[in-house]
C-alpha cells in the first residue's frame, strides 16, 4: 500500500464502515450468469443494484449524503439536478427524511422518470436541454434560497453511500474475484467501490467502463486532470457527462487498474445478456459493466478467474426497447447487414438468394435503380457472429457480387435500413446525421436557424424512446456558402455527424 493510497483510507474507511442505510436501503443480491459465463469461459457474478426501491443504486449516495444534515441544514431544504436516477434517489430519501426537495430535471427528461420523482413528493423544475444546464440553474437555485445542493457524484458523503455496495459484495461471495467491471459516468460509484476493493482485497484487478461517446473519466487519466468534453452522446443518458468530478477523479486516477469503453451496439448486446441470464430489463447505463466484462475477455481468449459486475440501474423507457433489440443483435453478431449489389436482369435475383442459401434473412429491401446494377439491403441471421460473416460475404463475392459489409455503419443501422428505395441527383446535396433533444419545438428552432433559401432535400426521423432522436437530413448548400452553413452548425448545438461518403447513403438513396 503506498502512501497515497493511504491517505484515501484513512480519510475514507472509517466513514464507510459505518455508514448505515439499511433502513431504507436495499442489500441486493448477487447472482451468477451461467449463460455468459460459459460463453467466455469465466465465472460471472452482478450485483442486483437494479432492485433497489428507486430501481437504481443512486438511492445510496443521496441518502448517506442526507443524514449527515444538521437539523437547520434539513429545515432549509435540499436541491439537485437530474436526468432521472440521481433524482428519484435524492427524492425518495427526502422523502423518508421528511426533507423537502426540489429536482431541476432537463426537458429531455422522459415523463416516466418525472412522474416517480412527482410519486416521491419532490418539487420539480424543468430547465435547459441537457444535465449540465439543468445543474447550473440547481446551483443558482441553492444559492438564492438556501438550500443545500446535493450532489450526483463528486462528494465525499455521496461517494460513501455507493462504497457500501462493495462492502456488501465481499460479504456475499465466498470465492476471491479477480476481476471487478465498474460503469462510470461522473465516477461516484467507481471512486466508492474502489476505496473499498483495494483495501480489502488490494488484488482485485478494477476496471471502470465507460460509455464510448460520453467517456469523461478516460479523457481526464489522458490529460490527467478533469476535462470538459465538447460533445457528447446521449444513449445511455445515465453516465452521459461531460465532465469527470474533481473528487472521483482523484480517486479513481490511483486505484483503478484500468479504464475501458464500450459502444452502443456493445451495450444493447450486454442488455440482452442481462435478460437471457436474469430476465432483468436493465437501461444501458446500468449494463456498462458487463458490456465492459465481455469486452475485456473476448478480446482475451484463455483469460481465467472470476469477475463481476455491476448491475447499477433498470429505469428504460418501453419505447426504448425496440431500438436496444435491433441494436443487441448487430453487437452480438446475431445479424449482418450487407449492401449486394446484383445484376439487374432476370434470374440475378434468384441466384443471390440461393447463394445466400436456407440461413435466415432478418430484412430484405431492393428497388429498380438503373438498367445495368441493382442494389440490395439483406440482414442476415448468424448463429456462429464473425466467422460466418466471414464465410457469407466471401461465397458472394466468390458469385461474382459486390458486397457492402454495413454492420458497423451507424446511418446504415439507423436511417438507411428505414427508407431504401428514393434515389435522387441533389446539386450541393449535403448529408448530415444529428442529434435532437426529443422534446417539442426543437426541429422549429433548427429551421429558423438556417438560411431560407437552403433546401431540406431529404429528412428521416425515427422515435427510439430515447433522450435524444435521430435524424438524417440533406440539406442543399452552394459552394459560396459553405463558411455560413459551418458557423450554423456551430451555433445549432446539436452532435452532428457529416455522411457525404457513406457507403450506404452512396448505395441506396446517393445519386444513381
Amino acid at each position: 500500500m503506498n502512501e497515497s493510497s493511504r491517505s484515501l483510507f484513512d480519510e475514507y474507511m472509517p466513514r464507510i464502515m459505518q455508514c448505515r442505510l439499511d433502513d431504507l436501503v436495499l442489500q441486493t443480491p448477487v447472482q451468477a450468469m451461467p449463460e455468459l459465463s460459459e460463453r467466455l469461459g469465466v465465472k460471472i457474478l452482478v450485483k442486483r443494484e437494479d432492485l433497489q426501491p428507486v430501481f437504481s443504486f443512486k438511492l445510496r449516495g443521496a441518502y448517506a449524503k442526507m443524514q449527515t444534515l444538521t437539523t437547520a441544514e434539513k429545515e432549509r431544504g435540499i436541491v439537485c439536478a437530474s436526468a432521472g436516477n440521481h433524482a428519484q434517489g435524492v427524492a425518495m430519501a427526502a422523502q423518508h427524511m421528511g426533507i423537502d426537495a426540489l429536482v431541476v430535471m432537463p426537458a429531455i427528461t422522459p415523463d416516466i422518470k418525472i412522474n416517480a420523482v412527482k410519486k416521491l413528493g419532490a418539487t420539480i423544475v424543468i430547465h435547459g436541454d441537457d444535465f449540465d444546464t439543468a445543474c447550473e440553474k440547481a446551483l443558482e437555485l441553492a444559492k438564492e434560497s438556501g438550500r443545500i445542493f446535493i450532489h450526483p457524484y463528486d462528494d465525499p458523503d455521496v461517494i460513501t453511500g455507493q462504497a457500501t455496495i462493495a462492502l456488501e459484495l465481499f460479504r456475499q461471495t465466498h470465492a476471491p474475484i479477480d476481476y471487478l467491471f465498474i460503469c462510470v459516468g461522473g465516477g461516484g460509484l467507481a471512486a466508492g467501490i474502489a476505496l473499498v476493493s483495494k483495501y480489502l482485497h488490494p488484488e482485485t484487478r478494477l476496471i471502470g467502463v465507460e460509455a464510448e461517446e460520453s467517456a469523461s473519466m478516460k479523457a481526464a487519466f489522458d490529460a490527467g486532470e478533469p476535462v470538459t468534453l465538447e460533445r457528447i452522446g446521449h444513449f445511455a443518458e445515465g453516465v452521459a457527462v461531460r465532465r469527470a468530478g474533481n473528487l472521483t477523479f482523484d480517486i479513481c486516477s490511483r486505484l483503478l487498474d484500468d479504464i475501458i469503453t464500450v459502444d452502443n451496439d456493445e451495450i444493447c448486446a450486454a442488455v440482452q445478456d442481462v435478460y437471457e441470464d436474469t430476465r432483468a430489463i436493465a437501461e444501458p447505463a446500468g449494463v456498462l459493466g458487463i458490456a465492459g466484462l465481455k469486452k475485456f475477455f473476448m478480446d482475451r481468449p484463455g483469460c481465467e478467474g472470476n469477475a463481476a459486475a455491476i448491475l447499477s440501474g433498470a429505469n428504460v423507457n418501453f419505447a426504448r426497447l425496440r431500438h436496444i433489440a435491433e441494436r443487441a443483435a448487430v453487437g452480438e453478431e446475431q445479424e449482418a447487414l450487407l449492401g449486394v449489389t446484383i445484376p439487374e436482369r432476370p434470374g440475378s435475383f434468384l441466384d443471390f438468394c440461393e447463394t445466400v442459401g436456407a440461413r435466415g434473412i432478418t430484412e430484405f429491401n431492393y428497388r429498380f435503380a438503373d438498367k445495368s446494377d441493382a442494389h440490395i439491403f439483406v440482414g442476415i441471421a448468424l448463429k456462429h457472429g464473425l466467422p460466418e460473416k466471414r464465410e457469407i460475404i466471401g461465397t458472394l463475392r466468390d458469385h461474382g457480387f459486390t458486397v457492402t459489409d454495413l454492420s458497423d455503419n451507424a446511418m446504415a443501422r439507423l436511417h438507411i435500413r428505414h427508407m431504401v428505395g428514393g434515389r435522387a441527383n441533389v446539386p450541393d446535396e449535403k448529408i448530415l446525421r444529428f442529434q435532437f433533444p426529443e422534446r417539442p419545438g426543437a426541429l422549429l428552432q433548427f429551421l429558423r436557424g438556417m438560411k431560407s433559401d437552403w433546401n431540406i432535400s431529404l429528412f428521416h426521423y425515427r422515435n427510439y424512446g430515447s433522450e435524444y432522436g435521430r435524424v438524417l437530413m440533406g440539406i442543399q448548400v452552394p459552394p459560396h456558402d459553405q463558411e455560413r452553413f459551418n458557423e450554423f452548425l456551430r451555433d445549432t448545438g446539436y452532435n452532428y455527424t457529416l455522411e457525404a461518403d457513406n457507403a450506404a447513403y452512396a448505395m441506396f438513396v446517393g445519386p444513381g
